[in-house]
């Protein structure tokens, strides 16, 4: 078996696998590369040592059965037997669901996991999201700091294990999507600095110095990146990638990283005949990020809409500090903003960044599904103090408020996506949790977060501790909360609705410039129109009374009971409580 490593800066590369130890040749053909023979099979264990230094794991490594700090080990892919044949799902009409492996279940792996997606089959979902599956030191942690980027964490159940969740999911007709993490590596187990200049002091990012994506040695940090990314696609037949705080990854080249790694996929697409595609979390609010690369994009696929997720959530809940205070001062306005225009930041001032921000995105060019729309994800319930869920704001009192949160989620233009547990309202918060193994640095992760609450008015002993496995353990669904109420209710209404989003064609319509909508701050209610279906909710109290036109409507779903409207086609909503009707 041949191996290979890029050490550009290194006298001298040599292989350990097994017991056998052997010097490494430069490579005649590719600068900094290093390569050799060895008896090696699936589970083989290796490392590279650089100047008689330690022996490292490799860059590239397809598995750390030790964890990061570890020898590597070999990976046949070949040896698996896929059992389901699939020709991909596209991203048009899909309704994704943000799923941690290790909270998704109290087991916190793989093939427990997949026992589960029988369910999210019966709710409607298309396709499950799942958050980074990189090792990071430990067992429990949101995976964030992973390191290795082509390989499985372990105790999630490594390699096999993946395949496995895969095929089962292709199985049930589930997309699977990773979510990926190219703007920074994990402080701990992360040797890719001894083996070259993946990172770079030139920018500077939240996590330190930027990783290396337009400095000397940047071609093969990109190869590197992109690589990985059609690892995954390819080796593990995963449907789409997330990409994390892409606003993060500093590129001065006349090709950003983004476009190469859009080229890269598509081209990975139409040789595999089915269809892959890169959703973007960004901070930017640059509509040329979900551009067409034709049309002088970079040619991603989606991005991730935390305007309508703030206007949701401040309508919902009235918090205006931090990021909120935009949102908070006219929400209703707000909604009706994002639910026509996309962004609610759109060349606007914002508060927050003290400085205007985004650009207008062309209703006419870019299709509705290229936002990703939603009410909660990872980050806006774990980064809260106490993780908690929109649903303990309101539960028990108002279960309508979180039924219209669902219904704006789930009937907007764009493409709707759940976190885990909210189909049901869960009562378990999701916290910040981590297992990092070296104490120094998990007391720093532990004062850091206490200290950043506390700048909010968070008393100390409120913040979890992040290394407690009370935390982690806190953060894992109750199952047995479905059948019982309210949460059972909860669940029929987000099965009602994502059954409606299937049935009607209308709220699938690519169409952003077709959405219509009326609202009254004041009176706290808001009504939308795509195509023949209406859409209505009361955030208030009472009952309000919705001018919706004269046409015949039929009712499709309502949380409380109602009628449709009369001859004066006034339609009326009980407090705290949502509609879908169609309109003749």
């Amino acid at each position: 078996m041949q191996f290979e490593v890029w050490a550009p800066q290194a006298d001298r590369v040599t292989l350990h696998c097994e017991d056998v130890t052997r010097a490494l040749e430069r490579d005649p053909d590719r600068a900094g590369w290093w390569w050799g023979e060895a008896e090696a099979a699936d589970g083989t264990r290796y490392g590279f040592a650089l100047d008689d230094g330690p022996v490292l794991p490799d860059p590239r490594s397809r598995r750390q059965p030790d964890g990061p700090d570890g020898p590597s080990a070999v990976v046949d892919h070949g040896r698996y037997e896929w059992r389901t044949e699939w020709a991909g799902k596209p991203l048009p009409g899909a309704v994704l669901y943000e799923l941690h492996v290790g909270t998704y279940t109290r087991e916190g792996t793989l093939d427990a996991a997949a026992e589960r997606l029988g369910h999210l089959a019966e709710l409607g979902v298309t396709h499950v999201e799942l958050m980074p599956l990189c090792p990071f030191p430990g067992r429990h942690g949101w995976g964030y700091e992973g390191v290795s980027l082509w390989a499985v964490h372990e105790p999630y159940g490594g390699p096999e294990a993946l395949k496995r969740f895969v095929d089962r999911a292709h199985e049930l007709g589930l997309g699977v999507v990773l979510d990926v993490v190219h703007n920074h590596f994990g402080p701990s187990g992360n040797y890719l600095p001894v083996f070259g200049p993946y990172l770079t002091d030139t920018h500077h990012t939240p996590w330190g110095s930027a990783v290396n994506l337009d400095a000397p040695g940047s071609d093969e940090v990109r190869a590197y990146l992109v690589e990985s990314s059609l690892a995954w696609l390819r080796d593990y037949r995963i449907d789409g990638l997330r990409l994390d705080a892409v606003h993060a990854l500093v590129d001065t080249r006349a090709c950003h990283f983004l476009e190469e790694l859009s080229t890269a996929v598509d081209a990975l697409s139409a040789d595999l005949g089915r269809p892959l595609y890169l959703i973007a979390e960004s901070d930017l609010n640059d509509p040329r990020l979900i551009t067409a690369r034709e049309e002088g994009g970079l040619g991603l696929h989606a991005q991730w809409n935390d305007d309508f997720h703030h206007t949701v959530h401040a309508a919902l809940t009235g918090e205006s500090q931090g990021y909120y205070a935009d949102f908070a001062r006219a929400p209703m306005a707000g909604l009706a903003k994002t639910l026509t225009g996309g962004y609610f930041h759109d060349g606007t001032y914002s508060s927050f960044r003290g400085r205007r921000h985004g650009r207008p995105l062309d209703r006419t060019r870019v299709a509705a599904h290229r936002l990703l729309g939603y009410s909660q994800t990872h980050d806006q319930v774990g980064n809260r103090a106490q993780g908690d869920r929109l649903a303990a704001a309101f539960l028990p009192d108002s279960p309508g408020l979180v039924a219209c949160a669902a219904t704006l989620t789930l009937t907007a233009p764009f493409t709707p996506m759940l976190f885990m547990g909210e189909e049901w309202a869960a009562s378990t918060p999701w916290q910040f949790f981590t297992d990092h193994t070296d104490p120094e640095l998990a007391e720093a992760v532990r004062r850091g977060r206490r200290r950043e609450f506390a700048a909010h008015g968070w008393a100390e002993e409120d913040v979890p501790d992040p290394q407690d496995p009370a935390t982690r353990d806190r953060s894992c669904l109750d199952w047995s909360e479905l059948d019982s109420e309210p949460h059972a209710r909860v669940l029929a209404w987000y099965h009602r609705l994502i059954a409606l989003r299937h049935e009607q064609p209308d709220l699938t319509d690519p169409d952003l410039a077709d959405t219509k909508v009326a609202y009254d701050e004041q009176g706290r209610w808001l009504a939308f129109r795509r195509g023949d279906v209406r859409v209505a909710v009361n955030l208030a109290k009472d009952p309000a009374a919705i001018p919706l036109g004269p046409r015949q409507a039929v009712v499709l779903a309502a949380w409380e009971p109602v009628e449709a409207p009369g001859a004066d086609g006034v339609l009326h909503v009980p407090g705290e409580s949502g509609v879908v009707l169609l309109q003749g």
